[in-house]
Order: structure tokens, then sequence, then C-alpha cells
């Protein structure tokens, strides 16, 4: 019910702010016609396309945004100024990319440039003073009295969200709980323990009832469902899984059953893959062609100076879903190291000297485009381990393994936010896992690209932890 009646007073805010785009774009268009036009004319044609524009522009936006939806409520001036400016950008966006396609020059210059930020205006005090003003309206005269179930702590978590759905109708008249006190902290009424369940709903005409945490299916929560259902009251319950699992769930509906997950997962949908997949073709192949060729040079002439022996150094990593594979590096070791799972560090003397530079500018791992080639590796993701540091970082780290959801990359977020080098204590690999976690459950393609232009930055300046 809340979620339909949010939903509904969105469209309803959103069609409003249609019509004050339309009304304000035709008074501007009427000021410049009747006092800085010459001729006094107006094409109505070209200005009802650019206006269809602006509209395209602002629905295109409310579709990008889903999960601010439920937040326009909030009276925030920093949300409201973000999406104002997000709504005119979009709006005077999609106008310009048509008079562009349509190589069309008849629109006033000054009426655009005057008109911009008067639309930034609009939106601004609409989404300030509108919300509010339409669900008074609205749901002004339906009050649904809603009666809580639970502990005041519980009741106490919920403020700013009741506070908030006042807005929609709304309004706490009690809460039930068996701890002996008049109020709650919020001057919400205790109306007694669980047996004064039905008498507090006949007498104050509750036609709703929360209760705060998930149901444990003893006696008390069973006599909360069936009282509810007996006298036709409406039972919404507040998922507590998060709190008792100590981990983050995520609800979705498959093929007509309900699941629980742990995590988003955006690369899951073949869309996503398609475009990583596509990102890393188009980056990879010129790599490949024009700078990997000079740099195996330059690499194969220092090893003959320094350290004779292979090009290539060969190990074998974990990848997507702990696969393995064999990964190339350019090799940067005397080839009379006997300790090959152990760690590189700050002047590690099994580095010959070239072979420094080359781990600094991050040279030594070039060949590994040849990995994202097969499809074994990624340009970005989390970077593949050692099969021993593999076993022995999941013992500091339960989730350790979590991030093998999706495939290695030369280059990840923990790369890019310093993590990288020697992992001297425990702290460093959580460091390092938390951020290839955050990567996996919100990847988007702007996160990509951030990601993959940060790499190029830090090539030029590389950090502290670089060696």
């Amino acid at each position: 019910m809340l979620t339909q009646r949010t939903q509904g007073l969105y469209r309803v805010f959103l069609l409003c702010q249609l019509v004050i785009v339309a009304a304000l774009f035709w008074f501007g268009v009427w000021v410049m016609v009747t006092f800085y036009s010459p001729s006094g004319q107006l094409t109505r044609g070209s200005y009802t396309t650019y206006c269809m524009m602006l509209f395209v522009g602002i629905l295109a936006e409310s579709l990008s945004r889903e999960g601010s939806k439920n937040y326009f409520l909030q009276a925030e001036l920093l949300r409201q100024h973000r999406l104002a400016l997000r709504q005119t950008i979009a709006s005077v966006g999609a106008l310009v990319l048509y008079l562009i396609a349509a190589k069309d020059a008849f629109i006033s210059r000054i009426f655009f440039f005057n008109f911009v930020p008067w639309l930034y205006i609009a939106l601004l005090f609409s989404h300030h003073f509108l919300p509010q003003f339409l669900a008074r309206g609205i749901f002004g005269l339906r009050d649904e009295k809603t009666l809580l179930v639970g502990s005041t702590a519980k009741a106490k978590q919920l403020r700013g969200w009741l506070r908030r759905k006042a807005d929609v109708g709304l309004r706490t008249v009690g809460i039930i709980c068996e701890e002996p006190l008049d109020c709650t902290a919020d001057n919400i009424p205790v109306l007694g323990g669980t047996k004064k369940l039905r008498s507090a709903i006949q007498e104050l005409g509750v036609t709703q009832v929360i209760m705060l945490e998930f149901p444990q299916f003893d006696e008390m929560n069973r006599d909360v469902i069936t009282a509810c259902d007996q006298l036709g009251v409406r039972l919404l319950i507040v998922s507590d899984l998060e709190e008792k699992l100590r981990h983050p769930v995520v609800h979705f509906e498959d093929d007509g059953f309900r699941f629980i997950g742990l995590r988003e997962e955006p690369l899951e949908n073949p869309l996503n893959r398609a475009f990583k997949r596509t990102l890393d073709v188009v980056l990879t192949v010129p790599i490949v062609v024009f700078i990997f060729p000079p740099l195996a040079l330059i690499v194969w002439l220092a090893q003959r100076l320094q350290s004779p022996g292979p090009l290539f150094h060969r190990q074998i990593r974990a990848g997507i879903q702990n696969r393995r594979f064999e990964i190339l590096k350019f090799r940067t070791m005397h080839m009379e190291n006997h300790d090959l799972a152990r760690q590189a560090t700050t002047e590690d003397e099994r580095v010959y000297p070239m072979g420094r530079w080359f781990r600094k500018l991050s040279i030594d791992e070039i060949p590994q485009f040849w990995n994202v080639l097969r499809g074994e590796m990624s340009t970005v993701g989390p970077r593949p381990h050692l099969l021993e540091h593999n076993e022995q970082f999941s013992q500091l780290m339960a989730s350790y393994h979590v991030r093998a959801f999706v495939k290695p990359g030369i280059t990840g977020l923990a790369q890019v936010r310093g993590f990288r080098g020697e992992a001297q204590t425990n702290k460093d690999i959580e460091n390092r896992v938390a951020c290839d976690l955050e990567y996996l459950e919100n990847w988007n393609l702007m996160l990509e690209c951030g990601i993959i232009v940060r790499t190029f930055v830090q090539l030029a300046k590389p950090p502290a932890s670089a060696y």
C-alpha cells in the first residue's frame, strides 16, 4: 500500500512538473514574441517540438534514477538541488541533441539562454514545495491510523521513515509492546502488551498494523497475524534480516518464486557483460598491436644485459569462479629465484635493477592483455593472486572468495585507491577485498571507465606503494 501511494504520488508530481515546464516555456515564448521579436510572429510547430524535447529529457532522467524516486518527499535542499540540476541538464541536453541532429538553427539564442536558468529555478521550487502540497491534497482526508507492534528501540529506528510517511497519510496512533512505559521518546503512546492488540485496534479505529521485526512464528506473533486478518486490518512487517544475518540482503522475484540474496551482481546481466567485454577488446587490441611489441623489445634488451633468461614469467593463478589459468608477465626477477610464493617487497634482492622500473611503471603487467584477449581476465577487476596467497588470505576473511564472482583484472578499484604492492598486515588484505566487493556489487560503465582513467593517471605518476 505504501509503495503504491508513493509511486502514484511521484507520477502525479512528475506530471505537475511537466505542466510547470510547459507553462514556463510558453510564457517565455510569449514574452520573446511580444517584446523582442520585431515581426511578432511565432512558428508554433518548431517551438512545440522544442517543448516536447524538454519533456523527453525530463522523462528520460526520471527513468534513469529508479532508486531516487522513493526519496522525493525528503526536504533536503542539497538533494533537491541535485535532482533539479539533473533534470535541467537532461531536458536541455535532449533539446540540444535534437537541434544538432536536425540542424535546426531556428530557436532564438536569447530565449534559450534566458530560459535555462529559469527552468532550473522552477524545478528547484517544485521539488521544495510541490511534493508536500500534493501529498496533503491527495491523502489529507484519508489517514491510515497505524499501530506499531514491537520494541520502542525498533520504533526509534523508524523515526525518520514514520515522519516522511506522514505526508502520504500514515498516522501513528500508538505502539503495542511489553515495556512498562507511557510513551516512547518520540511521544508515541504505549498501549500495553499483545493482549491489548484487539481492543486497541477497535477503540482507535486502526486500519494498519506494522510489526517492527521479522516474526519468529511463536504463539504471540501468530495471534497478531490472526487478529489483523479477522479484523480486516492491513499488516506490514519490517524486515530485519540484515540485522539478524549481519549482512546486507537483496530481495528479488524470479519465475514466481521470491528469493533473498546477499548482494547485487550487476555483471550477471548479459548486457552489462557485453558492454564490459566490448570495452576490454577496444582497449586491448591497440595495446597488443602497437604498444606490446616495442615494450617487449625494451624488456628483452634489459634482461640480456642484467638477467638473461626467458622474456615472460608464467604462473598459475585463480580466475573467475576460482578456475585456474596461466598468467603472463614480463619477467622482472632473476632466474635463480627459489621462493616464487613470497610477495615482492621494497628493495627485493630477487628483482634485477631495470625490473624495479618495469614494476614501478607497471610495464611488467602489459602481457596480461593477452589474457584479456583470451577471455581469462578483464581490464578491470580484482587482481588475481597466487594460489598459495588465496589460501592464506581466505583464512583471514570469510568473504575473500566472493571476489571470484567476476573475472580478475589487470587493474582494479583497490589499485587506483592505492592498495597495491606488498600486503603487510591483515588490514591491507581487508581494504583490498572491501574494494573488490564494492566493485562487484556496484559495477556500472562509469565506474569501469573511471578506474581505467585513474589507472592511466597513476602510470604517469606512480603511487608510493608501486614497486
